[in-house]
């Protein structure tokens, strides 16, 4: 029991790290929206971009620390993550007055013989209607991880979560700590944007538009708002 003691430390630690950080959840959270559908991948991509940007600053850190100023690298990637989620915000209000439903699909028409062709048709008729946009989805995922590698780069307050490490007496100990770090991480924001998303998808496929809606609008503020604070607070 007690060998997994650090382990689990470092998994609550951790995810109370990414739920309470309102810049982690604004950063996914328009993505988790619009995706609906495997909107958790949103939520893995983060965490893994989060968990490599924080070994890249610290291999940085221990390697180069009189060399490059970590500082600076730190507080450019804090405005820079300010900036990425300001952007994330205006994209998720223009998708919500973007009024497009029409798109082009390829059909098979039987009459007078079997006819293969594409033409647009419009989804607002047939809100069941349903096609599968993989290469969104990959593209959000990469747009995730990369956002969540700037989180990783941006904060050397994240040592600070590293310091329990030093006090270990054995090699075990502090291997188990630094591997429940990255899984409360990445289980955390995969269990956030997997709820998002249901709730995002229930309110979509229940034809609640209003509501579904309101959940897009208040996603985006919430990234323009914490985006703001970034950009003006560093």
């Amino acid at each position: 029991m007690e060998n997994s003691l650090p382990f689990i430390a470092a998994l609550m630690a951790s995810m109370l790290h990414v739920v309470t950080g309102p810049d982690h959840l604004a950063a996914v959270t328009p993505f988790a929206i619009e995706t609906k559908r495997k909107a958790w991948k949103i939520g893995l991509s983060w965490g893994l971009g989060h968990l490599a940007g924080m070994l890249g600053i610290g291999i940085l850190f221990v390697l180069f620390k009189e060399l490059i100023p970590i500082d600076l690298i730190s507080d450019y990637s804090e405005q820079l993550v300010g900036f990425v989620l300001l952007g994330i915000g205006c994209w998720a209000i223009y998708k919500l007055f973007k009024k497009d439903k029409k798109h082009a699909h390829l059909h098979v028409h039987s009459e007078e013989g079997p006819v293969i062709h594409k033409h647009s048709h419009d989804h607002s008729l047939n809100p069941g209607h349903h096609h599968h946009h993989s290469k969104k989805l990959h593209q959000s995922n990469f747009a995730s991880f990369t956002i969540g590698l700037l989180h990783g780069l941006a904060g050397i307050s994240h040592f600070l979560m590293f310091l329990p490490v030093l006090s270990f007496e054995n090699t075990s100990d502090a291997v188990a700590y630094i591997s429940g770090f990255g899984c409360g991480i990445v289980l955390a924001m995969t269990v956030y944007t997997f709820l998002i998303g249901k709730v995002a998808a229930l309110s979509k496929n229940g034809h609640n538009e209003m509501f579904f809606n309101g959940i897009r609008f208040s996603g985006g503020l919430f990234a323009i708002i914490i985006g703001c604070y970034w950009i003006f607070s560093t």
